[in-house]
C-alpha cells in the first residue's frame, strides 16, 4: 500500500523541481537585457580593476596591457563613438543575415516544409522511426520551424501504423531539439556560431578566423550516430515504456498538397545538381581561384566563402521550387520572400546590438585577456587543463540550459570567457565551440523555458488529456541523456583518434 504514496511522493519531488526551475527561469530578464547588464558590469568592473592597477602580459606580443578603464574620458569616448561599429562589424551579423536570405526564400515557398512531409510521410514501416529521427536533425535547416512541424507529423505516422503515437512524437521533438546542432549541410546555426566565436578569439588573436565549415566533418558524422541513437532509444525505452495506445484522439495536420509540389522538387533537385556541378568544375580546374596558392582547400578561399556558396545553392532550390508551384512569378516575389525572411530576424538582430556592446568592452578593456590569462594559470597549477577540463565545460553548458535557452544568447554569453581562456590552454576556438554546441543541444528538450516545449506538449495532450509537464520531460530524458552520453563519447573518438572536426580543425591551435 506504501509503495503508490512513494512514487506519488516523488513525483511531486520531481515536479516541484521543474516547476522551481521554471521560476528560476522566467525570472530571468530578456536575454536583450541580460547583455545590457553584463556590459554595465564590465563599466564598473574596469573601473575598479584601474583602481589596483591591474595589468597583464598579452600571451602572444609579450606586451603588458593595462585593464583600460570605461570610465575614464577615453573610455566614455570609446562607448560613444564605437557603438556603431561594435554593432554593424559584428562578424554574426553579416554571415547569419546573408545566408538567411537563401533559408528563408527556400521555406517561404514551401520546399522546406514539403520535403520533410514527403520524406516522413513516404518512409517504409520498417525504417519509419529511423526516418523520423534523421528529418528531425535535418530539419534545423528551417531553424526552430521543425520543433514544431516534426512532432505532429511524426505522432500522426505512428498512429497510422498502430503504434503509440506519443513515441512518434517523442522521437520527432528530440531529433529535432536535442539534435540541432548536427546537420550534413552548412547552415544558418553554424554561420552564427563562427561569426561569435571568432569576435571572442579576437581578445587574444584578431588573425584567427573560425569559419562556418569548422564543426562540419564532426557534424557530419553526428547525423548518422544520433540518427541511430534516437531509433533505439525510441523503440527500446520509450515505446515499451508507453505500451499500447488505447485512445481515439489523433492530430489533424493534414494540408493540402500544391499539385505541382513533386514536379517543383523535381525541378529544385535538377537545379541544385546543376549548381553543384558548376562549383565543383570551378574548384576542379587548374588554377581556379577557389582553391589557394598550393593547389589545397584547407585553407582556401572555397572554405572562407562558404557562406555565399550555400546562400546560392539555397536561393537556386527556392526559385527552382517557387517558380514551379508558381509562388514566385517574377523578381519582385523573390525578393518579398528574402524580405519577409529578415523580418524575421529582427528578434535576433536587437540582441545582436546588445551582446556586440558586451563584447567589445570586454575586449577594448583588457578584462578578457586577464581572464584568460589568469584563468590558465590557475588550471594549470591545479593540473586541470586536459580534456576531461572540455568534458566538464560540456556538462556545464548542458546545465545552464535550464536557465537561458536561447543557443545564441548563451554562446555569446560564453564565448568571451571560454575561448580566452582554452586557447590560453592551447585548445582551438572551433574545438571549443563544438563541446558547447554538444552541451546546449542536448538539454533543449527537457527544459520547461524552451518556447517550443510548450506548444508539444499541447500536441501531446491531443493524445493523452491527462498528460503534464512531467510526462513530456520523462518522454524526453531517456534522449538527453543518450545524446549527451553517446556525443561526448563520439567527441573524445574523434579527440583521441587525431579525427578532424572540420576542415583542418584539431583540438589544438
Amino acid at each position: 500500500m506504501k509503495k503508490p504514496e512513494q512514487n506519488g511522493e516523488k513525483k511531486g519531488i520531481f515536479i516541484r523541481f521543474l516547476n522551481t526551475i521554471e521560476k528560476l527561469g522566467n525570472k530571468l530578464p530578456d536575454p536583450f537585457m541580460i547583455f545590457v547588464y553584463l556590459a554595465i558590469g564590465v563599466i564598473i568592473a574596469s573601473f575598479i580593476f584601474s583602481l589596483f592597477g591591474a595589468s597583464v602580459v598579452h600571451p602572444g606580443t609579450g606586451e603588458t596591457l593595462a585593464i583600460e578603464n570605461l570610465l575614464s574620458w577615453g573610455g566614455l569616448q570609446y562607448i560613444v563613438t564605437s557603438m556603431l561599429t561594435n554593432f554593424t562589424g559584428f562578424a554574426p551579423l553579416g554571415t547569419v543575415l546573408a545566408i538567411m536570405l537563401g533559408i528563408g526564400l527556400a521555406e517561404k515557398v514551401g520546399l522546406l516544409e514539403i520535403a520533410i512531409r514527403k520524406t516522413i510521410m513516404k518512409a517504409p514501416a520498417s525504417i519509419v522511426t529511423y526516418a523520423i529521427a534523421f528529418v528531425g536533425i535535418m530539419g534545423n535547416i528551417a531553424s526552430d520551424a521543425a520543433q514544431i512541424l516534426i512532432p505532429p507529423l511524426a505522432a500522426m505516422v505512428f498512429y497510422k501504423l498502430g503504434r503509440h503515437p506519443l513515441a512518434g512524437l517523442a522521437v520527432g521533438f528530440a531529433s529535432a531539439g536535442a539534435g540541432f546542432t548536427a546537420n550534413l549541410l552548412i547552415v544558418g546555426t553554424d554561420a552564427l556560431l563562427s561569426g561569435i566565436s571568432t569576435e571572442a578569439a579576437a581578445i587574444l588573436d584578431d588573425t584567427l578566423i573560425v569559419t562556418p565549415a569548422d564543426n562540419w566533418y564532426f557534424n557530419i558524422v553526428s547525423v548518422f550516430v544520433m540518427t541511430i541513437v534516437a531509433g533505439l532509444v525510441t523503440e527500446k525505452i520509450i515505446e515499451p515504456k508507453l505500451g499500447k495506445y488505447e485512445g481515439k484522439a489523433v492530430i489533424d495536420v493534414s494540408a493540402e498538397e500544391h499539385p505541382k509540389a513533386n514536379k517543383g522538387l523535381r525541378n529544385a533537385g535538377l537545379a541544385a545538381l546543376a549548381y553543384i556541378a558548376v562549383l565543383v568544375l570551378l574548384v576542379v580546374l587548374p588554377g581556379s581561384s577557389l582553391r589557394n596558392e598550393d593547389g589545397g582547400m584547407i585553407p582556401s578561399p572555397f572554405l572562407s566563402g562558404i557562406v555565399p556558396i550555400i546562400l546560392g545553392l539555397f536561393l537556386v532550390l527556392g526559385i527552382a521550387y517557387g517558380k514551379t508551384v508558381g509562388a514566385i512569378k517574377d523578381s519582385g516575389d523573390a525578393v518579398g520572400f528574402m524580405a519577409e525572411s529578415i523580418k524575421d530576424m529582427s528578434g535576433f538582430i536587437v540582441l545582436i546590438f546588445a551582446a556586440s556592446q558586451f563584447i567589445a568592452y570586454f575586449t577594448w578593456t583588457n578584462i578578457g585577456t586577464w581572464i584568460a590569462v589568469n584563468g590558465a594559470e590557475f588550471l594549470t597549477q591545479i593540473n586541470f587543463t586536459g580534456i576531461y577540463l572540455i568534458v566538464g565545460y560540456i556538462l556545464f553548458t548542458a546545465s545552464l540550459n535550464f536557465l537561458i535557452t536561447s543557443g545564441s544568447a548563451k554562446w555569446a554569453l560564453e564565448a568571451p570567457v571560454f575561448i580566452p581562456l582554452f586557447m590560453q590552454l592551447g585548445y582551438h576556438p572551433a574545438f571549443t565551440q563544438m563541446a558547447y554546441r554538444l552541451g546546449d543541444s542536448s538539454t533543449n528538450i527537457v527544459t520547461p523555458l524552451n518556447p517550443y516545449f510548450i506548444v508539444v506538449l499541447s500536441f501531446l495532450k491531443e493524445y493523452d488529456k491527462k498528460a503534464g509537464m512531467g510526462t513530456l520531460i520523462s518522454l524526453m530524458i531517456p534522449y538527453t541523456l543518450s545524446f549527451l552520453i553517446v556525443w561526448i563519447i563520439l567527441f573524445l573518438i574523434f579527440f583521441y583518434t587525431g579525427l578532424q572536426y572540420g576542415p583542418g580543425i584539431t583540438p589544438y591551435l
